[in-house]
């Protein structure tokens, strides 16, 4: 067992319930000289922690070097008071949720997505390949949680945002879509789930280049209008074929999300029998999604009222929608967080 795993051990658990240890890897993401949170050592002398520095101070290079010794032997910790400004911190590198042994269910889920708001934010304003490669690591990190885990999906379902925005919107549909799908996967393959993630969170990219006073506008759309947003699917398609990322699963997630199994979808009005399992799991979490959000010509419908709607809509697969219905009233999922609000008030550092 590894000196850090011993120290781990040693700590009172009342500590580790209102501290976090810092590894190593998460004391190096901080500023060297300005750490962004008060620290704390542990004293094995009378078994408490003592404050070392409050945030912001500027350390000299001796204190540097003996925080960093601090960390090595497990003496090193932050207040879980702190969380708001350690969980932004871990957001820039988010592999650091798998090694912090510390961390909360949910303070994962919520970590997981700030980050993914933050890469996709930053990857639909500019959709090109060197954006997209930290969005991928973000979304390996997350699946491997769920790998470890599939019913960490849970945690992520109870955290579904309200407001209307690409990024929002493409983060709610991956999560939707993930659930769905893992309660009848069968055998766990963890490509097919690595592949799966990325068609559900990408499946909209295509609308990042529809002009943005379109997707606001409080109106009926003329139909030149319509016809500016119609063609996204194949746009979407193309972009990632672009970046060398087009295999089958998010293709089809593209191309099919808003086809229905009446032929009455678009851009190519397949029916039942053309459909894809990736499209059909994603046009029913797309659709969810889309009706849980405020828009600017509509209120967000009820959660629930939203999967009971999908569930008697015969142009939707129905095991999958049925699924998505039956999580929602039978309280499988759990209360819901407002996750809006978590993102959108801002914590002074």
């Amino acid at each position: 067992m590894a000196a850090e795993q011993r120290k781990v051990l040693d700590v009172p658990m009342n500590i580790n319930e209102e501290y976090y240890q810092i590894s190593g890897e998460i004391l190096s993401s901080f500023p060297k000289f300005r750490p962004p949170v008060d620290l704390f050592s542990f004293r094995d002398d009378i078994a408490v922690l003592a404050p070392y520095c409050i945030k912001g101070a500027r350390l000299s290079s001796e204190q540097v070097e003996e925080v960093a010794n601090l960390c090595a032997s497990g003496d090193l910790f932050v207040s879980r008071s702190d969380h708001p400004i350690y969980s932004r911190h871990i957001v820039k590198q988010l592999d650091l949720v798998l090694q912090d042994n510390n961390l909360k269910e949910a303070e994962i889920a919520d970590i997981c997505i700030r980050a993914l708001l933050m890469r996709c934010t930053e990857f639909f304003d500019q959709p090109v390949k060197a954006l997209f490669e930290p969005l991928y690591r973000d979304v390996m990190v997350v699946t491997e949680y769920l790998w470890n885990d599939k019913h960490h999906i849970n945690t992520f379902m109870r955290r579904l945002f309200r407001k209307n925005h690409l990024a929002r919107h493409s983060i709610n549909t991956m999560i939707v879509g993930l659930w769905v799908w893992l309660q009848n996967v069968g055998e766990l393959k963890r490509k097919d789930l690595d592949r799966m993630a990325l068609a559900l969170l990408l499946h909209d990219v295509g609308m990042c280049k529809v002009p943005p006073f379109l997707l606001n506008k409080a109106g009926p759309l003329k139909q030149e209008e319509r016809d500016k947003i119609i063609p996204h699917p194949i746009v979407g398609v193309r972009l990632m074929q672009k970046m060398d990322v087009a295999f089958e699963e998010l293709l089809r997630a593209c191309f099919e999300h808003h086809e229905r199994l009446d032929g009455s979808g678009y851009p190519q009005r397949t029916k039942s029998s053309q459909s894809t399992k990736p499209g059909r799991l994603c046009a029913v979490a797309d659709s969810f999604s889309a009706m849980i959000c405020e828009r600017p010509f509509r209120k967000a419908k009820d959660i629930l009222a939203a999967a009971k709607e999908l569930a008697n809509d015969p142009r939707y697969d129905q095991e999958m929608a049925n699924a998505l219905f039956g999580g929602f009233g039978a309280g499988t999922i759990g209360q819901m967080v407002d996750m809006d609000l978590a993102v959108d008030t801002p914590h002074p550092e």
